[in-house]
């Protein structure tokens, strides 16, 4: 393989025909199971890779070098390999700040909820600090060390402003779940899905008819998309490459 996805679970992708959209090369989408996946990371068959669930952090210790930015989050999404040495980067970063910035979602000086802390939601992280949120907040089933369950979410956190989804829950095909009960939010302004697939989640149906204002999924894919050819083939690609490329995916995500 030269270029390709690998993760879990890829049925529901629809990163080949993004990356055909902004390149010309094979991109694969190559599914590992938790066996398979060290002994393709050990044999480095490839030119560049994107990384999704389970194993954006999992990658990290077959790196050989990671970029500032995706050494700060703790977690990988794109890797080149130079020479068989493994650079790790994280263009979700990026990816996500473009679906905030595009729909108009401001979350300085608000508070956000964000649902999940695995490798998806670290770029999450960062990127709403560096936008300025009051506070985040990290939900999760069960408690751990610097999260709150949704129970303790709903009593003691429903004046939330933001809310975002960073968990596969009510993606392809299991599109009738939420991760979350909106109805004690009463003060939400903005429900936000890193999921892509379906283009409209249940939990953003929810927040809208709440009145929130609402993002799903696909414009961070593909702009994260255009990111990670950037480091494929070490060019630069125009931002407004972007929207026409987007509504080319959701028009055929909706026949």
């Amino acid at each position: 393989m030269e270029y390709g996805l690998i993760g879990e679970r890829l049925g529901h992708s629809y990163s080949k025909q993004i990356h055909a959209e902004f390149a010309d090369y094979l991109y694969e989408l190559k599914p590992l199971t938790r066996e398979e996946f060290p002994i393709f990371m050990k044999r480095k068959e490839f030119r560049a890779i994107n990384v999704t669930i389970p194993y954006k952090c999992e990658v990290i210790p077959y790196l050989d070098q990671m970029d500032p930015l995706a050494e700060q989050i703790g977690a990988v999404n794109t890797i080149v390999n130079r020479d068989k040495k493994l650079c790790g980067y994280n263009t979700d970063y990026y990816g996500f700040l473009y679906l905030l910035h595009k729909n108009g979602i401001s979350v300085a000086g608000k508070k956000v909820l964000v649902l999940g802390n695995g490798g998806a939601a670290q770029p999450i992280f960062l990127a709403l600090n560096r936008e300025g949120a009051k506070e985040v907040l990290t939900v999760k089933y069960r408690e751990e060390p610097g999260t709150i369950t949704y129970e303790r979410a709903a009593k003691e956190h429903a004046d939330a402003e933001v809310i975002i989804n960073a968990t596969p829950v009510g993606m392809f095909p299991h599109m009738d779940a939420t991760p979350i009960d909106l109805t004690p939010y009463q003060n939400i302004f903005a429900a936000v899905d890193i999921i892509a697939n379906p283009l409209e989640t249940r939990f953003l149906r929810e927040a809208k008819t709440a009145g929130a204002k609402t993002a799903g999924g696909l414009s961070m894919l593909v702009a994260q998309a255009k990111y990670a050819v950037e480091y494929f083939l070490d060019i630069k690609i125009e931002e407004n490459k972007i929207p026409p490329i987007e509504e080319k995916i959701a028009a055929s995500m909706r026949v």
